[in-house]
């Protein structure tokens, strides 16, 4: 079995690592480890909770050495402002017992103090997109010295929108550097920035992209609409006591609102709302509130999920059906983490059987559907969209059929995801997916989250 000694890192780093008691590296830490020691450019494919941030951060503090300098070594590209916060914990953690200045920079806040912050000397920039590439354009960040750059949680920079930011903070970093991107998902448009950018990089992966985690059970239920949605969730937090720390998932901030108020009612006190119309301070105190257990739950967007590192979920509820596949993966991936077990609970109106199916079809799996409960009431009360029916506007793009109806096969590269170790089941083909339910898809709408 592996050790972290066995990765012969500096006597400061294992003294951090030891006394944070971590002895046994994750499998995209063992994998990862070797590919970025040789200095080669990587894509890592692999999902939050996999130990990915000790993965790029153990070989670049090993490889990393001192220069008097003022400008950022190594510089470390997040989506969201929570993640910022966590990666700038875990630089901290790891550089304890060495002579490292770590910043952490994002939006939201007075840019005037970052860039005073940035003046004073940093050796590890950890920033947003938007907020590092404002302070590369005033030249108060500089990229001489940078020598290493990391993009992670990279599909998820461009489902919200930082595509312009990342290719002109690329465009900036002249001269040679190794790069490192992390990425669950493999699509085309992450593809077509590692060809425009990267220099033949190495792929690491442990395990095909929709390989549905093994440890999580994954059940549906067909729900009318909105309202009806509501009376279940209460019934099964009513019911099952072993819905003790909760996720639950929307599709945007105005729902997320609404569904707060709605379970509020029956459940004061124990729910928790983040987005981001939520203030930093309050997005922050929350997620310590549920992590601290004073919350048996948090509603939250797919914008925000990214920043939610919480330990020991046991269910994620998705209340809506996500419109892209691959947030599904993320969603469910925040339980049975690190061994455990979870449970992932999907509502579908008819209005998002199409976004099941997708994510069946990513998966390759046909996901069950529970009976519906007796004791719920079926509402007959509709909410906005649901009385003018209006149509969906799908994001997804238009899936290929051939003469027959039968799927092409998508790529190898465009398959594969990081779920936490190999998969050791078969995975069942989705037999009676109603194939003729696909649809041409509309091109990207401005994202609402």
């Amino acid at each position: 079995m592996t050790t972290f000694e066995q990765f012969n890192l500096p006597k400061s780093v294992q003294k951090a690592i030891d006394e944070l008691g971590f002895t046994t590296p994750t499998p995209i830490q063992e994998k990862s480890f070797s590919v970025i020691m040789s200095g080669r450019d990587m894509m890592g494919i692999a999902q939050t909770g996999t130990g990915k941030t000790f993965a790029y951060l153990l070989p670049l503090l090993k490889l990393y050495k001192f220069t008097p300098t003022n400008t950022p070594k190594i510089v470390i590209l997040v989506p969201t402002r929570e993640l910022v916060v966590q990666v700038v914990e875990e630089v901290e953690k790891l550089t304890k017992y060495m002579s490292v200045k770590s910043l952490g920079i994002y939006g939201g806040v007075n840019i005037n103090t970052q860039k005073k912050a940035v003046y004073e000397g940093i050796d590890i920039l950890v920033g947003t997109p938007g907020r590092v590439m404002d302070l590369a354009l005033d030249a108060v960040i500089r990229f001489d010295e940078t020598q290493k750059l990391v993009i992670d949680e990279f599909d998820e920079m461009l489902n919200l929108g930082f595509r312009t930011q990342l290719t002109a903070i690329l465009a900036m970093m002249k001269g040679k550097r190794q790069n490192i991107l992390f990425s669950a998902t493999m699509t085309d448009e992450v593809d077509a920035v590692l060809n425009d950018y990267f220099d033949f990089p190495e792929e690491v992966t442990l395990a095909e992209s929709g390989t549905p985690l093994e440890n999580i059970t994954q059940i549906t239920y067909n729900v009318p609409n909105f309202n009806t949605k509501i009376n279940l969730l209460k019934y099964l937090l009513k019911t099952d006591e072993t819905m003790d720390r909760i996720l639950v998932f929307v599709n945007n901030k105005k729902i997320s609102d609404m569904l707060h108020e709605r379970i509020e009612a029956d459940f004061e006190g124990e729910f928790g709302v983040i987005h981001s119309n939520k203030s930093q301070n309050y997005r922050l105190s929350t997620m310590a509130s549920f992590q601290e257990g004073n919350l048996r739950g948090i509603i939250t967007t797919d914008i925000m999920a990214r920043g939610l590192d919480i330990s020991n979920i046991s269910h994620v509820i998705n209340f809506e059906m996500p419109e892209l596949p691959e947030l599904y993966m993320h969603r469910i991936g925040r339980t049975g983490r690190a061994d455990a077990t979870g449970t992932a609970i999907s509502f579908f109106t008819p209005r998002e059987e199409e976004f099941k199916i997708e994510v069946e079809l990513l998966m390759n799996t046909e996901l069950g559907i529970e009976t519906f409960p007796e004791e719920v009431e079926i509402s007959t009360q509709l909410i906005g969209p649901e009385k003018d029916k209006q149509p969906i506007k799908f994001l997804m793009k238009k899936v290929k059929l051939d003469g027959d109806g039968a799927f092409h096969e998508k790529a190898k590269k465009n398959k594969k995801v990081n779920l936490g170790g190999p998969s050791k089941t078969k995975k069942k083909t989705s037999g009676s997916v109603n194939r003729n339910m696909l649809k041409t898809r509309d091109k990207k709408r401005k994202d609402k989250k």
